[in-house]
């Protein structure tokens, strides 16, 4: 089997990419919560809310995709783990910049989804950005940060 046929392999795993996407969505709620109290609470400047709620999920991602989603991957110890965790934040830097520009050209629509009185427009950005940043976050931590083609 070539390396192009395992890469394929290691990243259409139902398994796997169900775990990814669990803890994608605890990423999301993470972000979401850092980001709106960042925005509406204390005022902090919205791409600034975004980013700082986006890293915030990062981390939490990583440790858990490091304890879960990919336990079965990699080299164990501490510098192992170290060098898996500076990749996967150099790794979704990328992820981050989509997430960082669709969220705000998103936010700027002349947009107004009311439902039951709430305005709706104030989160969903945030979701657009994250579900556009997914495939890429996805592909690039399974064979940059864990490297499951190996």
């Amino acid at each position: 089997m070539s390396n192009d046929q395992r890469s394929l392999t290691a990243l259409v795993s139902g398994l796997r990419f169900g775990q990814f996407l669990s803890v994608g969505v605890v990423g999301a709620t993470l972000d979401t919560i850092v980001t709106l109290s960042l925005k509406e609470g204390l005022a902090v400047h919205p791409d600034l809310a975004k980013f700082v709620g986006a890293e915030c999920a990062i981390v939490l991602m990583f440790f858990i995709n490091e304890h879960w989603t990919f336990a079965d991957e990699g080299q164990t110890g501490r510098l192992a783990l170290g060098r898996r965790l500076l990749t996967s934040n150099v790794v979704r830097s990328g992820g981050l910049a989509v997430q960082l520009v669709t969220f705000s050209v998103v936010r700027r629509l002349p947009v107004s989804i009311v439902v039951f009185d709430v305005e709706l427009w104030k989160v969903l950005p945030i979701f657009i950005a994250i579900g556009t940043a997914f495939v890429v976050n996805y592909v690039a931590e399974s064979l940059v940060t864990w490297r499951v083609h190996r």
